[in-house]
């Protein structure tokens, strides 16, 4: 097989613990041609000196503070590689994915992107002897009834096509980026599928990390999507429907940080200005996008 480079391309913010044990695996990864870069995003923990000191092959970016997911459209431009795997700071692929994935690219020209299967790491030991059987069989899950996203915690995408799709959405800042981007790639003719042998290990924390960073811009970026991207129609329902339901889960769970999620939604409309590209029919009406998820998080 031919190994083409394949550039890793992660981004940190103070956890110095978790980038470090994410590279750790990375070490173990049983492919050729890797490049592996990480962009931090102002961490002040000592994340940077860290990676500087035990991980010398690894190309560091640095960002003057926190930029969202702004920090990985700077390594994906940075990428050198054919394909680019997308990971969290608590990520990390199984030894054998790499070369998995680089596999089904080489087969189909028109699969934009691999959509790994991300695991629970707290499950690891009982899944990992699984994880290192050889499979030939055709591993991909297709459904006539929906399309697929993908996981930002384990992905492979062809650099070309993430480059024509605009890379991640920037006015986001955090959270529905991979949605954003999935309806782009899938509206210029690309697939995204995905694979239960290409395999992430992803640390869910097993408590909930309780910010109202998660809840706000769940929200505030739920109307920036429709408005991105659906037809009028649709995006007029969705946005009644949204507003709906921030008033009615602001009731239910006794906060007000969905009001000011779409409170800020429409007062930075202008964030998306000349940016909306409605999708075709039939990507609007098959890509599952759960946008109720944003109204959970105080239950």
């Amino acid at each position: 097989m031919e190994t083409p480079l394949v550039s890793i391309v992660s981004i940190c913010w103070n956890r110095k613990d978790e980038i470090c044990e994410s590279l750790n695996n990375i070490r173990k990864i049983d492919y050729e041609s890797l490049e592996i870069i990480v962009v931090d995003n102002g961490s002040t923990d000592g994340t940077v000196e860290k990676i500087e000191e035990d991980f010398k092959e690894v190309k560091l970016i640095k960002m003057p503070k926190n930029a969202g997911i702004e920090a990985y459209n700077v390594g994906f431009k940075s990428a050198a590689g054919e394909y680019i795997v997308i990971l969290d700071d608590d990520s990390f692929p199984e030894k054998n994915s790499i070369k998995r994935m680089v596999k089904k690219f080489q087969k189909d020209d028109k699969l934009g992107m691999v959509a790994f299967d991300v695991r629970n790491y707290y499950n690891y030991d009982e899944v990992k002897k699984i994880d290192t059987e050889e499979t030939s069989n055709d591993t991909a899950a297709e459904s006539d009834e929906y399309i697929m996203a993908f996981n930002g915690a384990g992905a492979g995408v062809r650099t070309e096509v993430l480059k024509k799709a605009g890379f991640y959405p920037e006015e986001f800042f955090l959270y529905w980026n991979e949605q954003d981007t999935a309806f782009r790639i899938l509206d210029m003719g690309y697939k995204i599928k995905f694979f239960a042998d290409v395999i992430a290990y992803h640390k869910y924390s097993p408590k909930n990390r309780a910010s109202w960073r998660a809840p706000f811009y769940y929200t505030r970026n739920a109307f920036f999507l429709v408005w991105k991207n659906y037809s009028t129609k649709a995006a007029l329902k969705k946005t009644i429907e949204l507003i709906y339901d921030c008033f009615y889960y602001s009731m239910e769970q006794k906060t007000n940080i969905y009001l000011k999620a779409m409170w800020n939604a429409f007062m930075n409309f202008n964030k998306i200005k000349g940016k909306r590209k409605v999708v075709d029919k039939y990507i609007e009406e098959n890509l599952r996008i759960p946008l109720n998820v944003s109204f959970t998080f105080y239950k």
